[in-house]
């Protein structure tokens, strides 16, 4: 007798959650990510299939072999992981998981994938980052990257002899075809259907800040001219 895993059948596509490396392509024209453990030789875009490592010509996930993407359950499972040393500068990554999967206890191991959101920490000085900088390695092909703010992004532009040495979130995200959203933070989303984030920090630029600012400005000044003519405080300029 033949022992069968149980199907599923649910009603949208589950959504898991991993670590990875973002990476460029040599030319600087393709962006993707490389996974941290079994599958960091194969680069992967923003949405991909797996191919099994070993060469073989089945499809993944095979059941007798260790093919396929891998994810976690839950955000806090990625979170943990990220906690070790080797993975502080990976990027935590949602993804929409595609096709055939088998789950386990603690993740699943499926045929294609869409990665929704990349998380990003902070700049090795501790700043907001802006973009995406050299890590210093990479795989035959591809740069493993690393975030970074704007301050030392443009110290490594002094000082480095690449051809290139820094890239912008918006720019990463054009190279790997889009769409994919970039946030700074950690903290997971209200739902794992709904793309807003909430006590998550978006990556804001500096014109974007003042022209924030100035709005808020504007809408105070509109407010005080209503208070001092409902409550007769006199002219207001």
């Amino acid at each position: 007798m033949r022992l069968r895993l149980p199907e599923e059948r649910p009603a949208g596509p589950p959504v898991g959650f991993k670590l990875a490396h973002p990476v460029i392509s040599h030319d600087g024209k393709r962006a993707g990510f490389a996974g941290v453990s079994l599958g960091g030789a194969l680069p992967y875009g923003f949405v991909d299939e797996a191919r099994c490592v070993y060469g073989r010509r089945h499809r993944c996930p095979a059941l007798r072999c260790d093919c396929g993407f891998y994810c976690l359950h839950t955000f806090e499972q990625a979170l943990a992981l990220a906690c070790s040393s080797e993975y502080r500068r990976a990027v935590l990554l949602e993804v929409t998981v595609l096709g055939a999967y088998i789950r386990f206890e603690r993740g699943m191991r499926y045929a294609r994938q869409r990665v929704r959101v990349a998380r990003v920490g902070a700049c090795a000085c501790g700043r907001m980052p802006s973009g995406f900088a050299d890590a210093g390695w990479g795989r035959t092909g591809w740069r493993v990257l690393t975030a970074v703010c704007a301050e030392c992004a443009d110290r490594r532009g002094r000082t480095a002899f690449a051809p290139w040495t820094a890239v912008s979130f918006e720019e990463f995200v054009r190279c790997g075809g889009g769409p994919l959203r970039i946030v700074a933070g950690g903290e997971p989303e209200a739902g794992e259907a709904d793309v807003k984030e909430e006590a998550v920090a978006e990556v804001r630029s500096v014109p974007e800040l003042a022209a924030e600012a100035s709005l808020m400005q504007a809408r105070l000044d509109w407010l005080q001219r209503q208070l001092a003519r409902f409550t007769g405080g006199g002219r207001v300029p």
